[in-house]
This record gives structure tokens, sequence and C-alpha cells, in this order.
């Protein structure tokens, strides 16, 4: 592997994107300690090949790493590589304002800064991409997408996300989260646990989005009423779920059939 790095300078538009990147590369480093620094910015590094420590966080913690793993270092939090052998390693540095909804979203995690995969290889497919992209003419744009995918990447969690599927497709049924869990053969901490781990979110948000995703679909498809509509997707209150949509959508049902959707039915509500 040929060590290689590039610093990228995004604008004040490309900054609006969000999400940007401002440099990756790759390098083999030799098995010594590195000097204890903080970057000002955030990094991850894809650890192809070698084993060590990551020393992290101002109590200096030893964390365990082995290949295949990826090292997430945040803005301000002090840390150094204690390779025991040689690593040949992946990284790219990224910023903006995207960064803290990620990490609420716990997509982001730094009490998590070394996670390691039994296959790496959505996380091979996800860097090599991104690396593409940063050596490209303008890259700004296109690498803003690649850092997402590769942190929805970094973050699938195979043991959770498939419980979060299972309560999407079970939330029009007018149901307690206390129900849902025992339908799901959970407890209500477990569900919790679950959907927390595989979307940042919770089960209320889970069932909420599904609800409103399908409303949606028949607000834009069908000429229902609301009132049925509701009924459909989990509330026997048509006047409270016109309000939920309204907070969460910004238009009413009959607005969002109206204008929100690509084609409106022909009847009027």
């Amino acid at each position: 592997m040929t060590d290689w790095s590039i610093y990228l300078t995004p604008s004040a538009t490309h900054r609006q994107l969000g999400l940007f990147c401002l440099g990756a590369g790759e390098q083999r480093t030799p098995p010594r300690a590195s000097p204890e620094r903080a970057l000002g910015c955030h990094a991850v590094v894809f650890l192809r090949h070698g084993t060590g420590h990551l020393l992290h966080g101002p109590d200096r913690v030893l964390h365990e790493v082995a290949a295949p793993a990826l090292l997430w270092l945040f803005p301000g939090v002090l840390h150094g590589y204690r390779p025991a052998t040689d690593w040949d390693q992946a990284w790219a540095l990224f910023g903006g304002p995207a960064t803290d909804a990620l990490t609420t979203l716990g997509q982001l995690d730094q009490t998590h800064p070394v996670r390691r995969y039994a296959d790496p290889r959505p996380i091979e497919r996800a860097f090599s991409r991104l690396l593409r992209i940063t050596r490209a003419p303008t890259p700004e744009v296109q690498v803003a997408g690649a850092l997402f995918d590769l942190i929805a990447a970094a973050s699938a969690d195979d043991a959770h996300d498939g419980i979060a599927d299972r309560l999407g497709r079970i939330s029009l049924k007018a149901a307690s989260i206390q129900e849902y869990a025992a339908e799901l053969e959970l407890s209500v901490a477990e569900l919790r646990d679950a959907v927390r781990k595989a979307t940042g979110s919770t089960p209320q948000e889970v069932v909420l989005t599904a609800r409103l995703n399908e409303a949606k679909t028949l607000l834009a498809e069908s000429e229902l009423p609301v009132a049925v509509i509701a009924r459909q997707v989990g509330y026997d209150d048509p006047a409270y779920f016109s309000r939920l949509f309204s907070t969460r959508v910004g238009q009413s049902p009959r607005e969002f059939r109206r204008f929100g959707s690509i084609a409106a039915p022909i009847s009027s509500l």
C-alpha cells in the first residue's frame, strides 16, 4: 500500500450541505506509540490490518484494537495510537452541523471509539468509495453523500436492525408500546434498547414515522376521507390525527393531499 493524503477546503456553500470532508488518505503505521493529541474535527480510521490499542479520552483509557475495526475520534478528545503490529489504515476527517444530529441519533458515539466488524465488506466498500471520490477534481457534493453512506454502514447492527423493521410493520395496529413489545416477544426495555441501537431513536418515533408515511401514501394515492385514513393508520380520533399530522408534516392532511404529492386525487375531501 502506498501512503497518500489529500486535504479539502469546502466553501461556505458546500458547508451548508451539513456534512463535509476535510481530508482523507491511506497509510501504514509502524508499531510505535504516536503522540497524544486532540483534533479540531471528527475523524474516522478504518484499520484493515493490525492489532494494538487506542488511547482515548481525558482518562487515557486504552481500548483494544484488532482489524477489521473503525476508530471514531471526536473534536477536542485526547487520543493516541498504540500499534502492536504494523497498521494498514484508511482515514477521513469530517465536520459540519449534521454531526450534532448524527450524535443525537447515536450514529456517532463518543462512548464507543472502537468498533469491530465480523463482516468488514460493507465498510470496505463505503470507505473505498469515499477515498475514490476525494481524489476527484470537484468532490464536495459526492463526498458528502459518501460520508453519510459510510456512517450508515458503520452504524448497522444486524442483531437489532430487524426489530425496528418488524415494529414498523405492525405499527398501523392501534396498540401501546407494551403491546407491541409483547407481540415482538420482548420486554419494553429490550424493545427500547434494540430500536435505539438500530435507529438512534425510540419505539414511539418508529411507530409515528411508519403511521405518517402510510397516511401520506393513502392521501396521495386514494380518495379515502381523512377520518378513514386516520383509523387505517391507528388513530380512532381523526381530529387528533389531523393535529399530529399538521404538527409533524407542516401541512394539514388536506393540504398535503392537494400540494404535497405528485398527483392529487380528483375528488375533494
